[in-house]
């Protein structure tokens, strides 16, 4: 390994050759990295080509839209039932203080989940939204299940 100057010196190295026009064949399993320096990505997986495009392409083919999580302090049992049945929810759970929605799809998902959680006086610390990355790309295509 690197240390995270080099590492980031590395990226920008390449970033600037392929800038200049430079193809550049790139193999990670740090899809962090990939998301950042390729503009067209190959999944493989024991030595078979599953899955190629754009990243745009390839996290359009998975069953997920946006995740939102939400930090509250006090959601009932009919509230996340509630929540289980708004539009496009794909899975709503709720552990720890912390609520992960997950959506299949869908425009003004929190906004919705906003408006809903105003509506019943439910105060939260902090909210945030991820769209998929290639990292959920790549686990829902190859599976999720560990290695030997």
């Amino acid at each position: 390994g690197v240390d995270p100057q080099s590492r980031n010196s590395i990226l920008e190295g390449i970033k600037g050759l392929n800038e200049r026009g430079a193809t550049i064949v790139y193999t990670s399993h740090y899809m962090e990295e990939v998301e950042q320096i390729c503009s067209r990505v190959v999944i493989m997986d024991r030595g078979k080509t599953l899955a190629s495009g754009t990243k745009e392409e390839l996290k359009a083919m998975i069953n997920h839209g946006e995740t939102i999580n939400v930090e509250l302090y006090a959601l009932k049992p009919e509230d996340l039932a509630h929540i289980r049945q708004m539009p496009h929810v794909a899975r709503a759970e709720y552990h720890d203080n912390h609520l992960t929605i997950r959506y299949d799809d869908g425009q003004h998902n929190l906004l919705n989940l906003l408006d809903y959680l105003k509506s019943r006086d439910l105060s939260f610390e902090r909210v945030y939204s991820q769209q998929p990355t290639l990292n959920d790309v790549f686990l829902e295509i190859t599976g999720r299940q560990l290695r030997d």
